[in-house]
Parts: structure tokens; sequence; C-alpha cells
């Protein structure tokens, strides 16, 4: 009875070992690999920028004076204003490796900061229409997600309340674009927020 135990044992060693071992070469070739395209994004000289898809906020579309002394909004409002003065550029799914490879080292802050916009961006909106939402300003929270989903935003709530909204005002065909939108998606989250909206589209 002992014998089959030992052998059992020593096969599973053996094949232990042998799955350490790949897995320990598996993330050397890919370490190697990142370094490797590092060192030439490195290399790349700067290309210009300033025809990118640059998002511009449109201020005078967007309810900026509703409710304006609540505070929670007026700093949403004020965000808003300030960034509309700013480069904002959805970057969503590109690491630093592929910015620099596709526009240059030297422009990497640029871009970054641009992204950094963005995020502060549809954050912020979302904030805002949630706001909204508790006082009953319905419309007015979904003209602000729905220009959040113009943009491309991969904040999954501001997907899920308008499909809810849609669905709730007789719209629900209207969630057929957000899945549109959301099916290009150069995010994580995209397949979560596919999902979600096409539970929602089949009820």
């Amino acid at each position: 009875m002992k014998l089959p135990i030992f052998a059992s044992v020593i096969i599973f060693v053996v094949t232990l070992t042998h799955a350490i071992r790949h897995n320990r070469r598996q993330k050397e070739s890919l370490e190697k690999g990142f370094w490797a395209r590092e060192s030439m994004a490195n290399s790349v000289r700067r290309k210009p920028i300033d025809r990118l898809d640059y998002i511009n906020i449109p201020v005078e579309q967007l309810p900026m004076s509703l409710l304006a002394d609540d505070p929670q909004i007026a700093e949403c409002i004020e965000i808003i204003k300030n960034l509309s003065a700013k480069r904002i550029l959805n970057l969503t799914g590109f690491t630093n490796t592929d910015l620099k490879l596709e526009y240059g080292a030297a422009n990497i802050t640029e871009l970054s900061e641009y992204d950094q916009n963005y995020t502060l961006l549809v954050r912020t909106l979302q904030k805002w229409a949630d706001a909204l939402f508790e006082v009953e300003e319905k419309e007015a929270a979904v003209s602000l997600l729905e220009f959040a989903v113009s943009t491309h935003t991969d904040v999954s709530k501001t997907y899920d309340r308008l499909a809810d909204y849609y669905l709730a005002n007789g719209a629900s065909d209207k969630i057929d674009h957000l899945i549109e939108v959301a099916s290009t998606l150069r995010s994580s989250n995209k397949n979560v927020i596919l999902r979600h909206l096409k539970e929602k589209k089949g009820r």
C-alpha cells in the first residue's frame, strides 16, 4: 500500500516542479518582452498631438444653473467649468508604453495629464447626475450621463442608471445605443457593462 502512495507523491512533486519552472520561464519571457518594448518606446521621437480626438465640454448644454446653490452640485459645476478650459483625452485601455510608442516619449507627461482630466470629468458627471437623481431632476441627470456616454466612459453606473431610466420611460430601444458604445470600450469594465445592459434589455 505504501508504494503506490509514494509513487503518487513523487509524481505530484515532479508535476508541481515542472509547473513552477514553466511559470517562471513564462514570467521571465513576459518581463523580457515588456522591457524590450519599453526600451523601444523610450526611443520614439515626439509626434504631433494637436489633432487628437480631444473632448470639448458643451457647457452651454449642461444644467449649469440648476440647483447651483446646493454645495455638492455647486462643487461639480465648478469642476466642470475648470475642466472646460483644459485639454481632455479618453485614453482608457492604453498603457504608458502604448502612448510612448504611438506619440513619442516626450509627450507622455502631457498625455497623462489629459487622461487624468478625463477621469475627473466622467467621475464628476456621475456624481453630479446622482445628486440630481436624488432630487428628482431626472431629465437633467440623464443629459449629463448621455454626454458621458458620448465620450465612451467606462463608468458602469453611468450605463446602469441610463438603462434603468430608459426602461422606466418606455425607451428601451435606446439601450441598443448603450450596448453599441459599450462594445467599443477598451476597458476591463467592458464585459460587465455589456452583461448588465443585455440583462436589462432582455427583461
